[in-house]
């Protein structure tokens, strides 16, 4: 029975490795659909989001099974039901990076920000992009300090968000209160996106630590 529930438990983790890292792929193809009206791009994001969903759906119904078939306990009902928890995070994450990809197309084909944002946007595309690299790589390899990380990168995230606040409310800000308003919901899903790599980074030092959490508000 125990060797089953380890091999239950593994393929769990290979499910969450794999959201993670198609996750990140769908932020970084959104990004650049974003900064550079690629059509392609964008499509592709919208098109492999159901397959994000697919492994989620994969990982509950794994984990209910193996809830019913092995009925855990303690550290181990810990290690399912946290399981439950990343994946939920990372679901939304790849529905965030489509939320961007759907902007971009709906601009196209112009660039769906103005060039004074696309620093802004571009740094906030890197700084997910090395959260998402993180979560991939605790959800490997468990690691404690790592998830910490995460925390900070967020705090990067929050200060890249008031920095597009800043070019947008300026006086001089020549594009109207349309285009302010798409930047301020892109950066709202960026930041969604960031708060919710902190949650599942939070989930992975409670199964290490048995610390609890603090999760981030939607």
């Amino acid at each position: 029975m125990r060797e089953e529930f380890q091999a239950d438990l593994t393929e769990v983790s290979r499910l969450l490795v794999t959201m993670a890292e198609a996750v990140r792929a769908a932020l970084r193809k959104a990004t650049t659909a974003l900064l550079t009206a690629d059509r392609e791009a964008a499509e592709s994001v919208l098109a492999r989001d159901a397959e994000v969903d697919e492994i989620y759906t994969q990982v509950e119904t794994k984990v209910a099974d193996t809830i019913a078939r092995q009925a855990p306990v303690a550290s181990d009902l810990r290690m399912v039901i946290t399981a439950l928890h990343i994946s939920a995070d990372l679901e939304r994450m790849g529905d965030l990076a489509e939320h961007v990809a759907k902007t971009a197309l709906r601009r196209h084909p112009s660039p769906a920000v103005p060039a004074e944002l696309r620093p802004v946007f571009r740094q906030m595309g890197d700084v997910a992009d090395r959260m998402a690299e993180k979560m991939a790589t605790v959800l490997a390899t468990p690691d404690a300090a790592l998830a910490a990380e995460l925390d900070k990168d967020d705090d990067a995230m929050d200060d890249l968000e008031r920095e597009l606040f800043k070019v947008m409310l300026a006086d001089d800000w020549p594009y109207g209160a349309e285009t302010a308003i798409d930047g301020a919901l892109l950066g709202r899903f960026y930041e969604r996106y960031a708060d919710h790599a902190v949650n599942s980074g939070a989930q992975m030092i409670y199964l290490i630590t048995g610390q609890p959490v603090t999760a981030q508000e939607d």
